[in-house]
């Protein structure tokens, strides 16, 4: 059975991945599936979205991938139907604005466990799955891995510090991974996006009105041409996409800029 997993998927990107897979149309990401898995916190949401893109095809899995028993339980589910998996995208995720001193520990550990540590252990878990098939197959036929980062990875956020650290890691551990997998014929495509149409903004503030202003507000993409950018980068194996053209100048400025002249121009957008 070749399958395709979503994380985050009951809302935002996630769900927007899982709409287009749908589709067909991306034979090199291994489509048509047997099943696309979606997995999130709400069973509500997810088997809402079932319901609309096909539930045919479409398999519900409502994890909290912050606590270890779901992850046990994902694991579990995993060696019970024993699936091919040609695509894995690891779009779960949170962030809160703020200072860091003014933040809930809560939040912070919550941040870190998602964006981070089930991020890594679902893609550990995923990989004997993909690794067999990625063997048997030339390079452009093998299984490939979507993880979302940001362009706030690129550098130190005042204001947005754990946020930006997690995502980082899932640059530098997206890009050594795909290096590690390149002999398996495994693709790893870390995108990195800046502000989205999503909840995100809403959810990080905390503030069910709460948008995007000033200068960021210039750069708000929308998810119907992300998903779609993201899905065909990865079926050409590129190890990263930087998405937009101001997050391809703040890519660059991150490369040749002293990082401290970058956060004091920070510090005055706070």
């Amino acid at each position: 059975m070749n399958i395709a997993i979503v994380t985050g998927a009951s809302s935002g990107m996630g769900e927007e991945f899982a709409r287009q897979l749908v589709s067909n149309q991306y034979a090199l990401l291994g489509a048509p599936f047997d099943e696309i898995w979606l997995i999130a916190r709400s069973e509500d949401k997810l088997s809402k979205i079932k319901t609309e893109i096909g539930p045919d095809k479409v398999r519900t899995v409502p994890l909290d991938l912050t606590d270890p028993s779901s992850i046990e339980r994902f694991a579990g589910l995993l060696s019970e139907t024993k699936p091919t998996i040609r695509l894995l995208i690891n779009s779960a995720g949170m962030g809160k604005n703020g200072v860091f001193a003014e933040q809930k520990v809560t939040d912070t550990q919550q941040a870190i466990s998602l964006n981070c540590s089930a991020l890594s252990t679902v893609t550990q878990i995923c990989l004997p799955y993909m690794i067999s098939y990625g063997e048997s197959v030339g390079k452009k036929q093998g299984p490939r891995i979507i993880n979302i980062a940001s362009s706030a990875g690129f550098l130190p956020q005042p204001g947005f510090a754990i946020y930006a650290a997690t995502k980082s890691f899932v640059i530098s551990f997206s890009r050594a991974l795909h290096a590690e997998l390149k002999s398996k014929h495994i693709s790893v495509t870390c995108v990195c996006p800046g502000p989205c149409d999503t909840n995100f903004i809403k959810v990080s503030k905390n503030d069910p009105d709460a948008a995007f202003t000033g200068f960021k507000a210039k750069f708000v993409t929308s998810v119907d041409k992300l998903i779609p950018a993201s899905l065909r980068a990865a079926g050409k194996c590129k190890s990263m996409l930087v998405f937009g053209f101001g997050q391809k100048c703040l890519h660059l400025a991150s490369k040749i800029l002293p990082t401290r002249w970058i956060l004091f121009f920070e510090s005055k957008m706070l």
